[in-house]
């Protein structure tokens, strides 16, 4: 075997080529657009939650329905929270797209499976360093 024919096979790739690029730019912008509208509807059930009507009601009512909507807009809120929390991690990964970096697993420097980043387009580890980090905790 010539030795250019062998080195070309030892190469590792350490980066996703541009068009690999562009592919999960597409598909994390199309996950951002979706959280971000569900975020402006979980923002809007826990600021905006009206009474319903149940003035003239039973005051046992009154009170049940009032502690009920306590209780769903701290829901809501959590949730919302790690809604933009969502969106903060696929902003940070179009980041390091632009960057050439995403993509590179911050713990062993090395390629983060395409499935692994099509079902977690945000993730910053491979499954080897997540399953390793879990393994510590």
């Amino acid at each position: 075997m010539p030795t250019a024919m062998k080195k070309e096979e030892e190469v590792v790739k350490t980066r996703y080529s541009d068009e690999e690029l562009e592919e999960f730019k597409a598909l994390i912008l199309e996950k951002l657009a979706k959280a971000r509208e569900d975020l402006l509807m979980l923002t809007e059930a826990y600021t905006n939650i009206e009474e319903h009507g149940i003035s003239d009601t039973s005051p046992t009512f009154k009170v049940l329905e009032e502690g009920y909507q306590v209780l769903s807009k701290e829901e809501n809120s959590r949730l919302a929270a790690r809604q933009q929390k969502f969106i903060n991690a696929l902003e940070n990964a179009l980041i390091r797209i632009e960057n050439k970096t995403y993509g590179i697993c911050r713990v062993t420097g090395k390629l983060i499976s395409k499935e692994r980043l099509r079902s977690v387009p945000h993730a910053t580890l491979s499954i080897d360093a997540k399953l390793g980090l879990n393994k510590k905790t």
